[in-house]
């Protein structure tokens, strides 16, 4: 009888153990179940140089909205270097960062880098300009080529059909230099007479150095389309100095060219709008991250800044 009771005694203790173990809806059970979007991620974003003012601001923007997503990034710069964005997004895979926006340099060059993180199974964004080769989520940015055509119509608005006219290239490779000719070129082509064509490589002081050497050789120019602001201003400091009237058009509207145009120095300028750039970046990374569906191409609006 003894043993009958202690028996039943341990049966008991063995039932009201495992009526004290974690229930439907525990705390265990519900752990992890409170993330939110963003939260964890983290973002690596090689930029060609930030020694441009439209990148810096394009910067900018990724970096607030990263933090308003709670996500960090990670901003590098490959200072106009080509290797050295290789090199970056080296870096950058083995910090484990879970996807990097990269911002070319060369957009050739670019692709075995892009095919790195490809191999590490790290997404990648593109930003700005694209990348010749490997796979890429997304490509964010303005339709250059529209932007290049905007431009020729305004110039040639401006000096008049067959007039004789210069054109400031940028990076050779960037898809952004190669995009903003192409649209210029399908104005200039039946309406302008373009009698030079030099690349300044984005640069404020080539563009300056550049321009001077092709005033030298063409003193009948009466319009200017530079691939971006930086060597539009630079043109235009070679332009006032030989005491010349002559139309400059430039592009991306950064805060020094949108003063210029009020000035009524600078013809006008197609605002690329980086901030906006930046900030739609971000976006569509978080939302990859998530396992949302984001489009191959996410384009951004432009405008004439002008007169």
């Amino acid at each position: 009888m003894k043993k009958t009771f202690l028996l039943l005694v341990l049966i008991a203790m063995m039932i009201l153990a495992a009526c004290s173990m974690e229930a439907p809806g525990s705390e265990s059970e519900d752990a992890g179940s409170g993330s939110e979007s963003g939260g964890d991620y983290k973002i690596g974003f090689s930029v060609s140089t930030l020694n441009n003012p439209f990148f810096v601001t394009l910067s900018e923007g990724a970096e607030a909205k990263a933090k308003e997503l709670g996500a960090t990034i990670s901003v590098v710069d490959a200072q106009d270097d080509a290797a050295k964005q290789a090199s970056d997004v080296e870096d950058l895979i083995q910090q484990g960062v879970d996807l990097i926006m990269i911002n070319p340099v060369d957009s050739e060059a670019v692709t075995a880098a892009v095919e790195s993180a490809n191999s590490a199974d790290i997404p990648v964004i593109t930003v700005d300009r694209s990348a010749a080769g490997g796979e890429v989520v997304s490509h964010i940015a303005s339709d250059n080529v529209a932007g290049g055509e905007m431009a020729g119509e305004y110039l040639l608005e401006l000096v008049g059909d067959g007039a004789q006219v210069a054109e400031l290239e940028g990076v050779p490779g960037a898809s952004a230099a190669r995009e903003r000719g192409e649209g210029f070129n399908k104005v200039a082509a039946d309406s302008l007479d373009v009698v030079a064509k030099q690349t300044a490589n984005f640069d404020r002081a080539e563009g300056l150095t550049v321009m001077e050497n092709i005033l030298q050789g063409n003193p009948d120019i009466k319009g200017v389309f530079a691939h971006n602001d930086e060597m539009a201003l630079g043109a235009l400091e070679a332009i006032e100095a030989a005491g010349k009237d002559i139309t400059v058009v430039g592009f991306d509207a950064t805060d020094d060219a949108v003063k210029a145009v009020e000035e009524g120095r600078l013809a006008g300028t197609v605002a690329q709008k980086p901030e906006l750039i930046g900030q739609t970046a971000v976006e569509a990374a978080v939302k990859s991250l998530d396992g949302e569906e984001v489009e191959a191409s996410i384009p951004v609006e432009l405008e004439l800044v002008k007169q």
